[in-house]
């Protein structure tokens, strides 16, 4: 335990855990004496009030909300400038130190698993909203500053950031897992929303990856930097600002519920509403035992079958049109009458209940866990890939409403564990892979937006084949030659 123990033990606890990383052979005096030049280089960078060692601060950035285990760092650093960034990774360079980057701890994959030790950077404190354009549509931000706080600051302005993906996530975080979520169908995943990336490398050389201080709407100059950081993962660098579009916010927004008597009329709809043209904003898709769960949980009283939940921005008059062609649609595919919430308050309530499907997955069986993997399709497969989805389910006796981003043919099994039973947990794993390989076999993706983290990394193999693999080690060992940022995700290890 490193709590509560004076702090020439907790130096000695924590310079084994180093010793055991690195694999240092020296004598015990050198070892210690070593690792008290590292500690004391981390304090002069960001004071002694901005390094822990304490078990339980360091157990909490070891672990996201996967239901990968707790790999703890040795040590949590939380600087609060670039510069700082810089200093400490320079420092983490020299000694041959691991880093983890550390946002909300949102992620699904184990992305933040410190697997191999070493020094998490905690970037909560650098919570500064930058540069803000709104002549330009534009707005730099750092990396303690999340999806919310972006959105409040912003209230007054006429403006906002839509990717939306449920949880109240970093938006640099977002950027390094290449996040979307319920708005993506309209105005896309973080791909297209950063103009400009501020990246620290693993040897605390700073770099812009449009060039310092760009923001142009689009160019074509040179090599794409800022999309090979966005989904790096950390695994490339450490994200300290982001440059993000912004968009202003529509006249008129409506929401809607429809119900349907099977999966494929529901897909169908979605197909056939963007055929149309229907710019929808949001089309969410809940199977029978979701919509049960959420009507539950949110007291709520939907049929308990397939549904869509629907959202139309615009103008007044666009927003009419959307509507009557979408009705038109889903009414012809056997769709019930659109329950309708057209004002703020009863359409936070419909997303919130959408946005609480984890916890009323968690409802259905009181005492587990949950685990929430997903996957994407191309549209014209998603009734299928469900289908046998929810067949897989019923048949290995396993929990598992499905919620999905129809419009983009992704889709989420919320799987219900019971953590003291190694047997169920064994099944939900073998599942996921079928799942995963079930969508490959249908050209599409093991992950649609969780990424790839600790878990996926098989799968990613299988799904971009070996040479294309070869390309992505080889920009790694470019960047990170020694292999210190965030070892172990993504890629597996390299053999020796």
């Amino acid at each position: 335990m490193l709590f509560g123990l004076t702090l020439n033990r907790q130096l000695l606890s924590v310079q084994r855990c180093f010793l055991q990383c690195h694999n240092i052979k020296s004598g015990l005096s050198a070892r210690s004496a070593a690792l008290d030049s590292v500690l004391s280089e981390f304090w002069s960078v960001c004071g002694e009030d901005g390094v822990s060692l304490g078990e339980a601060v360091r157990e909490q950035h070891g672990k996201d909300e996967s239901v990968h285990r707790c790999h703890p760092p040795d040590v949590v650093v939380f600087p609060r400038c670039v510069d700082e960034v810089s200093a400490l990774a320079k420092v983490c360079h020299n000694h041959h130190l691991p880093i983890i980057p550390f946002g909300t701890g949102t992620g699904l994959e184990g992305g933040v698993s410190a697997v191999k030790g070493g020094v998490c950077f905690s970037l909560r404190n650098m919570d500064q909203v930058l540069n803000l354009h709104q002549e330009d549509f534009d707005v730099t931000v750092e990396p303690g500053v999340t999806r919310k706080a972006l959105n409040a600051y912003l209230r007054d302005t006429g403006l906002w950031f839509p990717v939306d993906p449920g949880a109240d996530a970093s938006l640099c975080g977002m950027a390094a897992t290449s996040a979307s979520g319920t708005n993506a169908v309209r105005y896309g995943t973080m791909k297209e929303n950063v103009i400009n990336l501020e990246v620290v490398l693993a040897d605390g050389t700073i770099i812009h990856t449009a060039g310092k201080g760009r923001r142009p709407r689009k160019t074509s100059a040179g090599y794409n930097l800022t999309n090979l950081f966005v989904g790096s993962e950390g695994t490339l660098g450490i994200i300290t600002k982001t440059t993000l579009r912004l968009y202003g916010i529509p006249e008129a927004m409506v929401s809607a519920v429809c119900s349907f008597p099977s999966i494929q009329a529901a897909v169908d709809s979605t197909v056939q509403i963007l055929q149309a043209g229907v710019p929808i904003a949001r089309i969410e898709f809940l199977d029978d035992v979701m919509i049960n769960a959420c009507n539950r949980f949110s007291s709520l009283s939907y049929p308990v079958t397939p549904t869509l939940f629907l959202e139309f921005h615009g103008s007044v008059q666009s927003v009419e049109e959307q509507v009557n062609t979408t009705e038109d649609i889903t009414q012809s595919n056997g769709g019930s009458d659109f329950q309708w919430a057209r004002d703020a308050e009863t359409r936070s309530r419909l997303w919130k209940a959408r946005h609480d499907a984890w916890y009323a997955a968690l409802a259905l069986r009181p005492g587990c866990k949950a685990y929430s993997t997903d996957v994407c399709v191309p549209l014209s497969r998603l009734p299928e890939i469900i289908v046998k989805t929810k067949e897989d389910l019923i048949e290995n006796r396993l929990t598992g409403p499905i919620a999905g981003h129809v419009g983009d043919g992704n889709f989420h099994c919320l799987m219900v564990v019971d953590p003291n039973d190694p047997e169920e947990q064994h099944r939900v794993v073998l599942f996921t892979e079928r799942l995963a390989r079930r969508a490959l076999a249908m050209d599409g993706t093991c992950t649609g937006e969780h990424g790839v983290g600790l878990g996926k990394r098989t799968l990613l193999y299988e799904e971009l084949g070996p040479m294309t693999m070869q390309v992505m080690q080889s920009l790694k060992d470019t960047l990170d030659p020694n292999n210190l940022m965030n070892p172990g995700k993504i890629l597996h290890p390299r053999e020796p």
